[in-house]
């Protein structure tokens, strides 16, 4: 059997008539015809009985026939993944974030993206960035967004960004009448911290060590963005990424620059050995404009 016999089966069930089916199928009935005779022969039954002038379907057809369906509703699946593909890459992009940026930057950026591409769909989650560089690594996401602590080996990768972070003071604090914050000024002050093996915090604690200034740590957390939930509580200060503080400007916590400037750096990271598809590069080009056009904080 072909496919064009069984295209002409359908058709007749579907749509009642062989004069019905030639038409959508773009044949003559006689080729209908032809071709159900034809799949006849081939599956060893029959498919339709003339009764009154119509063709009705055998018991064996109509069996036949849930298969049948069930093959072309496949192949219209398929269809619609080529058009897809055809129209923007995949349909589908699948990206894998750290916390700092899960949560206001990458929403800001799959806003862009689906106003551009209303037709794709984004799978985010948000992890660690070890997780997020495994998961690119094994390619079960397409791009993934990472802090600069992250093993860069085994994925291609390029720099997001590089952004100075700003210190979350609680409203009220003392170190909120200061239009800038040293070091110096952070000396037996209550401080959230973020992990040991973040690299903001590390370069915060080498310009404190440098500076004789030793913050009182009373918290520590991987999330810059509990950092400034903490800092709103009156827990303490952090210095935090300045992506990750959207909203609570708002709520009554005060930030300031800290000098000199402790970078939080990110990259972009990408599946190993595999050309990017158009859907992801136009990601990668909402997630800039997101980055870019973020509004200022201090």
């Amino acid at each position: 059997m072909n496919f064009r016999q069984i295209e002409a089966f359908r058709s007749v069930i579907v749509n009642g008539t062989v004069s019905r089916a030639a038409e959508l199928m773009g044949v003559t009935q006689p080729a209908v015809s032809r071709s159900i005779s034809e799949l006849e022969v081939r599956v060893g039954f029959a498919l339709f009985d003339r009764v009154k002038g119509r063709l009705v379907p055998t018991p064996e057809a109509q069996a036949f026939f849930r298969d049948v369906d069930a093959s072309f509703v496949g192949l219209d699946r398929l269809r619609a993944s080529a058009a897809r593909i055809r129209d923007f890459g995949s349909g589908n992009v699948r990206v894998a974030s750290l916390a700092a940026l899960g949560s206001t930057l990458l929403p800001r950026a799959v806003r862009i993206f689906r106003a551009k591409f209303p037709s794709s769909t984004v799978t985010l989650n948000v992890m660690s960035s070890s997780a997020v560089r495994n998961h690119v690594a094994d390619g079960e996401f397409d791009l993934g967004l990472a802090a600069d602590e992250v093993d860069l080996t085994g994925v291609d990768h390029q720099v997001f960004g590089s952004f100075p972070g700003v210190c979350a003071i609680p409203p009220g604090h003392p170190l909120a009448k200061l239009n800038v914050i040293t070091p110096g000024d952070l000396d037996g002050v209550d401080y959230i911290a973020l992990s040991p093996e973040d690299r903001a915090r590390l370069r915060l604690t080498q310009a404190c060590d440098e500076a004789g200034s030793n913050p009182r740590l009373v918290a520590e957390t991987p999330n810059s963005a509990t950092v400034c939930a903490l800092a709103l509580e009156g827990v303490g200060v952090g210095v935090v990424n300045p992506l990750s503080t959207d909203g609570f400007a708002e709520r009554g916590l005060v930030f300031r620059a800290l000098q000199p400037a402790v970078q939080f750096k990110s990259y972009l990271l990408f599946r190993p050995d595999v050309q990017k598809a158009r859907i992801v590069r136009a990601f990668v080009a909402a997630l800039l404009e997101a980055r870019n056009t973020r509004p200022a904080l201090i």
